[in-house]
């Protein structure tokens, strides 16, 4: 997939704690380097650091009590003179994300913007209910690039999805995995609060290589401008990762010449296309 070295982005990013937390350092590194366009990144996240965040998450102790979404940002923006936007919120309603995958702006006779602003929503989210809205959103939109992680202790993938004015190219997380779209868990707003200390094992090491994974989407994206991966696997724990690229099709040209030479041999007793 080819992408515009030019045109502005927004990123919306959904979590910022396990990967997400160690996803946004590389990201606002990315906006900084990237001179060809204009950058608006929204972090999101409603929780707040605790202690035990400290083992595996990318905080320090004078973080705690506070929310992720204001750390993370307020500390990466400054640090790369980024404008700093954050919502200390879940977001968990399907009408709420729409808003915010919406461009901002967009190309027409009517307005001074060269190109339309692309979005891109980057799901760190540690439920399926989350995603499960995620992915109605993304089907519901003309255009947007959808990055799913998810992970367990030591095992995950990285997802790519991507809508082009209507159509499916590359398909979301929820697609290639349809069973999360059946999950009956819980949004964050609806755990208790003994739900809410009992949490999935993650190992340091998965967050960073989820991570890794999601940063490698965004820099063949937003750099180099040419995507040939549709998603990863990964586990940590064997230092494993395999990536599923995209099949070049040939062109019709060479088909034709095959379909020509195939026809020429015919009369002879071995096909020069099946030899």
């Amino acid at each position: 997939m080819k992408y515009s070295a030019t045109a502005p982005v927004k990123i919306i990013v959904l979590g910022a704690g396990g990967t997400g937390g160690y996803l946004i350092p590389h990201l606002y590194r990315i906006a900084f380097s990237d001179e060809n366009r204009n950058y608006r990144i929204i972090i999101c996240d409603g929780d707040i650091v605790e202690r035990k965040n400290l083992i595996r998450q990318n905080f320090i102790e004078q973080d705690i009590g506070r929310n992720k979404a204001s750390v993370l940002a307020e500390r990466y923006a400054g640090a790369f003179g980024i404008e700093c936007e954050y919502i200390p919120e879940y977001i968990e309603s399907e009408q709420r994300l729409k808003e915010l995958v919406r461009s901002d702006f967009t190309k027409s006779p009517w307005t001074n913007a060269k190109e339309t602003q692309r979005v891109i929503l980057i799901g760190c989210v540690d439920n399926n209910k989350s995603r499960a809205i995620c992915h109605k959103v993304f089907y519901e939109t003309k255009d947007l690039v959808y990055i799913d992680s998810g992970n367990g202790e030591h095992t995950g993938q990285v997802v790519c999805g991507i809508r082009q004015n209507g159509r499916t190219t590359f398909k979301p997380v929820g697609t290639l995995y349809p069973d999360i779209l059946k999950a009956e868990d819980k949004l964050p707003t609806e755990l208790s609060c003994a739900e809410r200390a009992v949490s999935a094992p993650q190992s340091v090491t998965a967050n960073l290589t989820a991570a890794t994974a999601v940063t490698s989407f965004l820099y063949d994206l937003l750099v180099t401008g040419d995507l040939t991966t549709r998603y990863v696997t990964f586990s940590s724990k064997i230092i494993s990762t395999r990536a599923e690229t995209v099949k070049k099709r040939k062109r019709r040209t060479e088909k034709w010449h095959c379909l020509k030479a195939t026809k020429e041999e015919s009369t002879r007793s071995i096909p020069s296309c099946l030899s």
